[in-house]
């Protein structure tokens, strides 16, 4: 299987084990509609404990899969109290199901009387809930909204709404490959001492890493079917001023390459990793 396809069948069928047959195609659109609309029976059993399927574990998996992931904003569009909304969360961070991504923010209110803008006195630090297996964050942002017909066999509405959201399932895989292919890069060097993705009140980056030695290294990822221009790496350098991050180096990660004004800059303060550069994640 070639890389780019590996990628997407992991993000759709990542963490199903062995204990169930697969039919595979050359495009993922035609396994996608073999395997959960002719057998959705049968997948739908691999949705363990079976109770996740129920309220409310359902309507909080389902936010967690459409959204940005944000603890509070999960169980606010999930209609769950805080107080049950953290009890299912950690329940389902017991059973594997999901984990927690714990903000890096630091709180806009440094002091007791610090006042704030008006606009920020809302705004509330909150870590990301993520799921452990691509397959339940499949399951839960694209199949289980149309168990109905697809218990009937039809997957027309089902196969529709795939079609149009499919790249923010592979591109949220993408993003955490780019993290571990980072990780890689600088194991015989410095090593990284912590890495993920990060947000704060301006914005939120793909990866921000910081090596033992404190460099940041500030990370995009791009799995579009176009080269990467030097303007995306300007964006990035916006962003990173907006959000008072002050960057040591720059990582730009493409599916497709690199336009040949980025790969004409000679600067060891950038690095530029294309599709093949992850085989070395496969050795």
């Amino acid at each position: 299987m070639e890389l780019e396809q590996a990628v997407e069948y992991f993000s759709i069928l990542g963490g199903i084990g062995k204990n169930i047959e697969l039919d595979y195609f050359d495009d993922v659109f035609s396994m996608v509609e073999s395997n959960f609309v002719q057998n959705f029976s049968k997948f739908q059993t691999l949705v363990s404990p079976s109770y996740l399927l129920e309220s409310p574990y359902r309507e909080i998996l389902i936010a967690v899969a459409r959204g940005d992931g944000k603890l509070y904003s999960v169980l606010r569009k999930a209609k769950v109290s805080e107080t049950l909304g953290e009890q299912i969360v950690q329940e389902l961070v017991s059973l594997d199901v999901l984990k927690i991504e714990f903000s890096r923010e630091s709180p806009l209110r440094t002091h007791p009387k610090h006042k704030l803008k008006k606009e920020q006195r809302s705004y509330r630090v909150q870590d990301k809930l993520r799921f452990v297996q691509p397959f339940m964050r499949f399951w839960f942002g694209f199949v289980t909204y149309y168990r109905k017909d697809l218990a009937l066999g039809k997957g027309d509405a089902f196969l529709d709404n795939f079609e149009k959201h499919y790249d923010r399932l592979r591109s949220l895989v993408y993003e955490q490959l780019s993290d571990a292919l980072l990780v890689q890069h600088y194991a015989g060097k410095n090593g990284i001492e912590y890495s993920g993705s990060f947000w704060n009140i301006h914005s939120e980056f793909d990866i921000l890493a910081v090596t033992k030695d404190k460099k940041v290294i500030l990370g995009e990822c791009k799995y579009k079917d176009r080269k990467v221009c030097k303007n995306e790496l300007t964006k990035l350098k916006a962003k990173a001023l907006e959000s008072g991050i002050d960057v040591d180096v720059y990582a730009l990660f493409s599916k497709s390459g690199f336009s040949n004004e980025l790969l004409q800059i000679q600067d060891k303060d950038l690095l530029l990793f294309d599709l093949n550069d992850f085989k070395a994640l496969t050795v």
